[in-house]
């Protein structure tokens, strides 16, 4: 015989022959209603909903944080926990459980009438140049491969589908961050979750950050992949202590990023990835309708020597099938083939599916959108719509200014003011930060949304598109490539080098209190070859456009051994005696500058105009 004496959750137990006495842990006792959704579940054991549903995978139950398990279930997920369930019974009148739990189904079943189901998710690996992604890639792609009994030999479409506990993902085969937020900027979201692979022997790099601030301006959750475990030198701990200084908490220090130890080298965690990958993607609960016409995105499109015009599209909702026509950005077709990325030939594609597609005329853009249309007619209106559309879009700004900032926020269509932030020392960009979001207000928030040393290159210029941000330099400048893409695409860069001017011009746009500045755009220049004489003092230049352009409304400047002489406007622009509107390179005219008749053959004549900056 056994004598108990409990204590909280804490047993004595004294053996009678023996007369020793030892303490043992009890389990906890919980009770659980009939039924309750994982998030209920979750709370009352006290733990992430990430790990209910680990265990209820590992269990063959396949549920989304909203989804109703039964009391046998909990009770299975509770012991895994060290508790003790217990059913709860409660009265089912008004209010009651049986109520609740009748309202849940009720609402689960007009959710399946709907069309929508579940669909894989879209996910793209992101990180340092070194830190492995192609490897990661490759193997989880050797390990998993969907349709891999078609020979083995895998097509290069841009992206692929793996299979886990008979769920597929669909990994985005891009080169990085840039190509993704590139997709962004032309529009096409397509992520749904991003993989950040960091090498457990290097750490947080540059690049890393960079790729975290991109995924955060996406707004798709994040799984870390600390990769190279099995090197010498690999500190796992040190890259959770550096994600969690740029923000990233994982879960086991009490955040909620996941994070997975893994090899790619030697294939090690590779299935614990894939797990995590479908919890979080069960946490979005990622659902698409199978039965509409098809939608989706061109991801990749290249032209064919033999085969024509071919294009990969990674299809969001719908069907797409074989003979469909199709609108692809502003071309059009009927889906002659389809292949998956074996390179097997498929009669449809369904949601998050991609295929590589042959049947247009033309090789589409990276980011056009692909629809399915009834007939060549639907198609034309379609791209008709598309090209006006495009032409207001033209017409109106794009992107955010600090010039334009308030006149959006008054209109109501800016909640929020994006902000990259370049400077030339690291110890600058904290203080600058923190003073630029302490400006938010309850009409506006002001976030910077990146931030590094260096000068503003191209990739910041794409992040500033895609996000509708303002790029903001502190004792920096501008590469080129960058300098030239911002003002194609209206982008706004402001530099300063005293952070007080900086903090009180962001402060004044807010407050619609900004002045306007102006920025001098070069039209072209010309070279004076000949001098005529026009009535009694009036010279004019005989000049050949030698790069650019001329217009009858420009500024010009006259410009002698390199110096100016003279500022002032042209006042005539003539050709072959006719008044013109303007010249192009490669043409002779004859200009007249208003309050100037020295002219002299050799003189270069700069075209110019001023125009309103953000």
């Amino acid at each position: 015989m056994v004598d108990s004496e409990k204590k909280g959750n804490i047993a004595k137990v004294t053996d009678e022959k023996t007369g020793s006495e030892a303490s043992v842990q009890k389990p906890n006792i919980i009770e659980f209603p009939p039924a309750l959704s994982v998030r209920q579940l979750s709370d009352l054991l006290n733990i992430s909903p990430v790990e209910v549903i680990k265990r209820l995978m590992r269990s063959g139950i396949m549920a989304n944080i909203n989804q109703v398990v039964d009391f046998k279930t909990a009770a299975t997920v509770a012991t895994d926990f060290g508790y003790e369930a217990r059913l709860k019974h409660r009265l089912t009148g008004k209010g009651g459980r049986a109520n609740e739990t009748k309202k849940q189904q009720r609402a689960h079943q007009v959710e399946q009438t709907s069309g929508l189901v579940p669909r894989p998710p879209v996910v793209t690996i992101m990180g340092h140049v070194d830190h492995g992604k192609t490897k990661l890639l490759d193997a989880i792609r050797k390990s998993n491969v969907v349709d891999s009994e078609a020979g083995g030999i895998t097509q290069h479409i841009g992206a692929y589908q793996v299979e886990v506990n008979g769920q597929k993902i669909t990994f985005l085969d891009t080169p990085g961050h840039e190509a993704f937020t590139a997709m962004r900027a032309r529009g096409a979201q397509v992520t749904d979750i991003t993989i950040l692979v960091v090498a457990a022997d290097d750490g947080v790099m540059p690049q890393t950050l960079e790729a975290i601030d991109h995924a955060r301006a996406a707004g798709v959750p994040i799984v870390v992949a600390i990769n190279k475990i099995d090197k010498v030198g690999a500190n796992p701990d040190r890259v959770k202590q550096q994600l969690a200084e740029a923000g990233l908490v994982v879960e086991e220090w009490g955040g909620d990023t996941v994070s997975v130890p893994v090899s790619a080298k030697e294939k090690r965690g590779i299935t614990d990835l894939l797990e995590n990958l479908m919890v979080v993607a069960e946490l979005e609960e990622l659902k698409a309708d199978p039965s509409k016409p098809a939608e989706g995105t061109v991801i990749e499109a290249e032209m064919d020597r033999t085969k024509g015009a071919l294009f990969t599209v990674l299809v969001s909702s719908g069907t797409l099938k074989e003979g469909d026509t199709i609108v692809v950005g502003e071309n059009w077709g009927r889906v002659k083939a389809m292949f998956n990325d074996a390179g097997k030939r498929v009669k449809k594609a369904t949601p998050s599916t991609p295929v590589e597609v042959l049947g247009l005329s033309n090789v589409p853009q990276v980011g056009d959108v692909m629809t399915v249309v009834v007939d060549e007619k639907a198609a034309l209106a379609v791209i008709e719509r598309r090209r006006q559309e495009a032409e207001k879009e033209a017409a109106i700004s794009r992107t955010v200014s600090l010039s334009n900032v308030y006149d959006q926020i008054s209109a109501g269509k800016v909640k929020e003011l994006s902000i990259i932030l370049k400077a030339d020392v690291q110890g600058s960009i904290e203080p600058i930060k923190t003073s630029l979001e302490r400006l938010s207000s309850d009409e506006v928030k002001v976030r910077v949304i990146h931030s590094n040393t260096g000068n503003v290159n191209e990739s910041d210029v794409m992040l500033a598109i895609a996000s509708k941000a303002v790029i903001i330099g502190f004792n920096t400048g501008a590469e080129p490539g960058a300098k030239s893409s911002a003002e194609r695409e209206g982008v706004s860069i402001r530099f300063y080098n005293i952070i007080y001017n900086m903090i009180d011009d962001v402060n004044k746009a807010l407050k619609g209190m900004l002045a306007p500045i102006f920025v001098e755009v070069i039209d072209g220049h010309a070279e004076v070859r000949a001098v005529f004489t026009v009535g009694k003092k009036e010279k004019v230049g005989g000049v050949f456009v030698t790069e650019g352009k001329v217009t009858k409304s420009s500024s010009a400047r006259v410009l002698r051994g390199g110096q100016k002489i003279h500022e002032s406007t042209v006042s005539s622009l003539r050709r072959f005696k006719e008044d013109v509107r303007e010249a192009t390179t490669g043409y002779e005219c004859g200009v007249a500058v208003a309050g100037f008749s020295d002219f002299q053959v050799g003189d270069v004549l700069e075209f110019f105009r001023n125009e309103k900056s953000g």
